[in-house]
């Protein structure tokens, strides 16, 4: 009996050994693995670049009301803006709303009077607007905007000053940093468009140009270039440039032909709705897609589909919009075609017929 027990424990140590790897060591339980990921840059909310130092997210939006008659060119710190709202005012001429965040130059100009339709420009950035008056009913329109903090010249503020080696009333320059030291709780603009992802390209037919056809003083003449993935802006034959940078020709990633109809309520020129829907074309990477915008709110960024209804998402960097009196759609925009860099969409897209008039 006394060996059958040492036999069965004998049997139970090397059964034991065999199961804990020889009694003081334990099996070692694989740990799941980790992975762990570095976030990149902030983004800058107007351009969807990456912003390393992240000041576009601690200030608001600056917006600035900038002339455009041949006596205020060339103008001042307009390269610098994040987006570019360039409007009929009245007899042809254009003006601009200029967008400032992720860059600010030391100043901007020169200033000149709001119209009845900047407030809808305005309502979803917030922020700060300078400009230097306007008829009653525009002036009440553009202090009533929700969330934009306003500051106008009464010629004495010291954040709108007159350059006095300049002819009134194309002297008036606005000084950045006392504008945006008025600003109230510093609440970075939320996005105005979508941006597509790195790496993909902005799919459409290749354009090498194109013109909008504003009156001949105002006539902007895009040309795209392609080392710096950005359209150069002309008037005619000559560049248009900005003081800043030694004369630098404005230049913006993509550029938005957006057709307005009219009209607000006001008795001046200026007063085309950017509420509400109509046709849009898109230039980006050497590119054109036709489309269609809409809103239902002037608080609401502006939607921009394709003619199937998908979203136009644009190269990130800087933007204008080119607001044009959609009654002259059919013959706004004249481009110079480029086959060889057109890329088809992943999705049969049409060309959206050209309205005649």
């Amino acid at each position: 009996m006394r060996s059958r027990w040492i036999v069965l424990l004998a049997a139970l140590a090397v059964g034991a050994a065999a199961c804990g790897g020889g009694g003081s060591h334990v099996a070692a339980k694989k740990k799941p693995a980790v992975t762990t990921t570095t976030p990149g840059p902030p983004i800058a909310p107007l351009t969807g670049l990456p912003d390393p130092s992240g000041q576009s997210l601690t200030r608001p939006a600056l917006s600035i009301k900038i002339e455009n008659t041949p006596e205020a060119r060339p103008q001042t710190g307009l390269d610098a803006a994040d987006v570019v709202y360039e409007e009929i005012t009245e007899a042809g001429i254009t003006r601009f709303v200029a967008v400032f965040n992720s860059t600010i130059p030391p100043m901007a100009g020169p200033v000149r009077s709001g119209r009845i339709m900047d407030p809808d420009l305005l309502a979803p950035l917030g922020g700060i607007f300078a400009y230097s008056g306007g008829i009653n009913e525009t002036v009440q329109a553009i202090a009533a905007t929700p969330g934009v903090n306003v500051i106008v010249d009464t010629g004495s503020d010291p954040a709108l000053i007159r350059d006095k080696t300049k002819a009134a009333p194309h002297n008036l320059y606005a000084v950045t940093n006392l504008l945006l030291a008025r600003g109230g709780k510093p609440v970075p603009p939320a996005p105005l468009f979508q941006y597509l992802p790195a790496g993909q390209p902005f799919a459409g037919t290749g354009v090498s140009s194109f013109t909008v056809h504003f009156d001949d003083l105002y006539r902007p003449t895009f040309t795209y270039d392609a080392a710096s993935n950005t359209w150069k802006r002309s008037i005619g034959f000559a560049p248009f440039t900005d003081t800043d940078g030694g004369g630098v020709q404005d230049a913006p990633t993509n550029v938005i032909v957006q057709f307005v109809g009219c009209c607000l309520n006001s008795p001046e020129g200026g007063n085309y709705q950017t509420v509400g829907n109509g046709d849009v074309d898109v230039f980006s990477a050497g590119r054109e897609v036709q489309g269609h915008w809409a809103r239902s709110t002037n608080t609401q960024p502006i939607q921009y589909t394709d003619v199937n209804g998908t979203p136009i998402k644009l190269t990130p960097g800087k933007t204008w919009v080119e607001l044009y009196p959609s009654v002259f759609e059919g013959q706004a925009v004249q481009t110079t075609a480029n086959p060889a860099a057109t890329i088809a969409p992943t999705t049969t897209t049409t060309t959206r017929p050209k309205k005649k008039h």
